[in-house]
Order: C-alpha cells, then sequence, then structure tokens
C-alpha cells in the first residue's frame, strides 16, 4: 500500500475520538526532532494541558484541535499508526501522549513518512496544504454536477483528474480504481467527455466505495492497524484492486496497467468507455 488512504484516516479519527475527546492531556511528548519534516519545537509546550475539543478528517490528514486555539495536524505516511494503551513504548513510537484519565497514545511510524504539525485553528483554511484542495468526496458539495464543470474540457484521464487533490480532497489510488469500476468508467477515458449523467453515477460511486472502506474499517495491505488494533478487512472486498487475472463479476478479467508509476486495475469489458 501506499499512503493510508482516506477511509484509514477516518478510521482512525474515529478510533481516537472517544480516547481523547473532551480530555485534558497531561503529557505530550515528541520522542524525536523530526519526521518526514521537523516536528515544531513548542509542541510540547503548547499541547500540554490543553483539552481536546474535537478531532476531525481533511483529506488525508487527521486534526485534534485544541481550548487554546490550536490544531494538532497528523499525517501518517506509509506506515503510520496511532497504538492506544500500549503496554510499553516501541522504538518507533515518535510521539506519546498521556491523558487526565490514564489513557496512554503513541504515534507509530516506522518508516516516518508521516509528519506532525501545529496550527493555530483559526488559520487551517490557509494552511498550505489545505488551501487548494477540492472538495471532500463524502461532503455535500462533492457531487456530478461539481465534477461536469471542474473537469470541462480536460482531456486527461478521468483517473488522473480524481487524483488530483485540486479536484477532489483525498482520493488515492485504491479507492478511485474501485469507484471507476463501480461506475463502469474507463481510468483512461478523457475526463472532460464524460457525460453529466455517468460523472453523477461516479460521484455516487465514490461515496458509495469510501463509506463500504470506513464501514470495514479501512483496508489493511500491509501496515496499517486501527487504534484498538484491529485490522481492517476491507481489502478482501476489492473488486478490481489487486486483482489482476481474476474474473470480474460482469464475465471479464481484471486487468492491470501502470500510469505515472501507479498500478491501474481495471475490466476492459464493464469499463469500455
Amino acid at each position: 500500500m501506499g499512503v493510508p488512504e482516506l477511509p484509514e484516516v477516518e478510521t482512525t479519527v474515529r478510533g481516537l475520538t472517544p480516547v481523547l475527546a473532551g480530555q485534558r492531556l497531561t503529557n505530550v511528548e515528541p520522542r524525536r526532532a523530526d519526521l518526514r519534516k521537523a516536528i515544531p519545537v513548542d509542541l510540547r509546550q503548547r499541547m500540554t494541558g490543553a483539552t481536546v475539543t474535537t478531532l476531525r478528517r481533511r483529506a488525508k490528514y487527521g486534526m485534534i484541535d485544541t481550548d487554546r486555539g490550536d490544531t494538532l495536524i497528523f499525517h501518517l505516511g506509509m506506515s503510520g499508526r496511532w497504538r492506544v494503551d500500549p503496554a510499553e513504548p516501541l522504538a518507533h513510537d515518535h510521539l506519546l501522549i498521556e491523558t487526565a484519565a490514564g489513557r496512554h497514545l503513541a504515534l507509530n511510524d516506522p518508516r516516518r513518512f508521516g509528519f506532525l504539525d501545529l496550527v493555530e485553528t483559526a488559520a487551517l483554511e490557509a494552511y498550505a496544504p489545505f488551501a487548494a484542495m477540492g472538495p471532500e468526496p463524502l461532503g455535500p458539495d462533492f457531487t456530478g454536477a461539481y465534477l461536469h464543470e471542474a473537469l470541462k474540457g480536460r482531456i486527461a484521464p478521468i483517473k488522473a483528474m480524481l487524483l488530483d487533490q485540486r479536484i477532489v480532497a483525498g482520493l488515492g489510488n485504491i479507492y478511485v480504481c474501485e469507484a471507476l469500476h463501480v461506475a463502469r468508467i474507463a481510468p483512461t477515458r478523457a475526463a472532460g467527455q464524460i457525460a453529466p449523467a455517468r460523472l453523477e453515477r461516479l460521484a455516487v460511486a465514490v461515496r458509495e466505495v469510501l463509506l463500504a472502506a470506513i464501514e470495514a474499517g479501512g483496508s489493511t495491505l500491509r501496515d496499517y492497524a486501527r487504534p484498538d488494533g484491529e485490522l481492517g478487512y476491507f481489502s478482501k472486498q476489492f473488486l478490481v484492486y489487486g486483482r489482476e487475472g481474476e474474473p470480474c463479476h460482469c464475465g471479464g478479467t481484471v486487468r492491470r496497467r501502470v500510469d505515472s508509476g501507479r498500478s491501474t486495475f481495471y475490466c476492459p469489458t464493464c469499463q469500455r468507455s
């Protein structure tokens, strides 16, 4: 798996919420100076003693808001996961959190491709990774009509457009492959040539695929684990992803192609155009 995708991050946020929401943080301890980038030097000072007000997600980023007007932003990178009430710290636990209720959290990231940042909550919309993002695929603004306007005149393949965070926030390779299959749209189809009715079907498919993955607890292909240690199982339900050479439900055969270094899984029989 590449980075944990939107359902994995959503599942993580939902798993952390009952542990952190409304809790005062009695100790917040970064255990190294950096992950993919430097950890803010004042993170311990600003977070210790604060009370968590809400937890939420933007695209593939998790956010922990506090009553001090700060938001801790985390990205899980390629191997990051939160461990809840671990028996003891592990070598790759890079952030430790303790609450007044006696709960313990550890952000574990062996490959260190994730990152932590601390931003004033009021300034989140201007935060560089968020500023140019498109709408949330599970939000009310992501519709077939929106896609029709956003993709008008675009000759790039629809798969590439769905992976563009400026078009829609947080979609990744796995779920784009799955959604295009559900909508019966070829991943190579020029985005601007898809009829509005089919784009509406695609928007619905994106939502259905993501919600199914969230309900299942996120996909587990390699390193991802839910905060409570339970592994997701949506990977067993994939229609095309990772199933090259296997039969499609339509009677065709799932194929794989490589586009810009990413594997694309599709069925040429039911995704003809």
